[in-house]
């Protein structure tokens, strides 16, 4: 029988309802009472290195997670890896963690959207078919993945749609990777697998920003003035902006300061094609950056990592674009 590290972090899938409806946190994973179920898939070796609700993590807890798993998997021989997650954050933590992780075991992250005690509670489902993919001979050299309600996904591509649907995780464009049946793990596709930069520095500050109709040029020219090493925008439709918000591009350009564009859109990627004051093709003139189809917080952790490990402008370019 395989053998699996499970490092439990805290969120929805280690919590209870009480009597007035409320979430609370638990001490105990309640996941962790059911080994007689757990142990007819595989031999699993539990750690909690922390307990929080997925809005509680930050960028220390993830490279703890990081450091723990390559630890552990460099003195002891795992077959793979599960993480139990909240969901708010879930798809941040997997694909930062596929970024910075370059072994070929399979990393599993799932979570519940209802917790343990409330009436079709997901949480046991979901982690027994975490094992199962991670028990899989397919799963190899896929990197991290996120498996919810029957479903594979790449950390990549993968993101919450639902405040509380069971059926939240999706991947827009590109869909699953592969599905989970009562007897099997099927894959339909390999991802691509990206160069792994294992640095991460703490102390970078890159805000997120979400363009707007009529945005004005107050917010950039505010972070023009703050040391910050890099700016990620949502922009509109497939990477333009306001003309009004232009002055603030200006001044964050001439600090240096890398800004990487994104679409708000649900679906599809960004492409410097309109020529016309604030579109996407005069916005790459000026240097702006256009990520290959990641979310907003995705192409944030992106960045951080481009920068924690010093890439200039041309291979920040190259680093999304690729």
């Amino acid at each position: 029988m395989k053998k699996i590290l499970v490092i439990h972090t805290g969120g929805t899938i280690s919590m209870s309802q009480n009597q007035l409806n409320q979430v609370v946190t638990n001490d105990i994973n309640p996941i962790s009472l059911h080994k007689n179920i757990i142990g007819q898939y595989a031999n699993v070796y539990e750690i909690s290195p922390f307990n929080v609700p997925s809005p509680h993590i930050t960028l220390s807890h993830v490279i703890k997670l990081k450091d723990i798993i390559i630890k552990e998997f460099s003195k002891n021989h795992y077959d793979g890896c599960v993480i139990t997650h909240g969901t708010d954050t879930l798809e941040e933590t997997a694909y930062l963690l596929d970024l910075t992780i370059d072994i070929s075991q399979p990393i599993v992250i799932t979570g519940a959207m209802r917790s343990s005690n409330e009436i079709g509670s997901d949480g046991l489902y979901n982690f027994i078919s975490a094992i199962r993919v991670a028990t899989s001979l397919e799963a190899s050299d896929k990197g991290v993945m996120v498996v919810f309600n029957d479903e594979i996904h790449t950390a990549r591509n993968v993101t919450k749609t639902h405040t509380s649907n069971i059926n939240t995780f999706q991947s827009p464009n590109q869909g699953p990777l592969g599905i989970l049946t009562k007897d099997r793990v099927q894959f339909y596709n390999r991802p691509y697998r990206q160069t792994v930069f294992p640095r991460i520095d703490e102390s970078l500050n890159v805000p997120l920003i979400k363009a707007y109709m009529g945005m004005t040029k107050d917010v950039l020219e505010f972070y023009a003035q703050q040391n910050v090493q890099g700016i990620i925008i949502e922009a509109l439709g497939q990477g333009n902006l306001p003309p009004s918000c232009l002055k603030g591009i200006e001044s964050c350009v001439k600090k240096d300061i890398p800004i990487v564009l994104v679409s708000r859109s649900f679906n599809g990627i960004v492409s410097p094609v309109y020529d016309y004051e604030g579109g996407g093709f005069r916005l790459a003139e000026e240097g702006l950056i256009f990520s290959n189809g990641l979310n907003g917080p995705k192409a944030r952790l992106k960045l951080l990592i481009g920068l924690s490990n010093h890439m200039n402008h041309k291979e920040l370019k190259e680093y999304f674009e690729t």
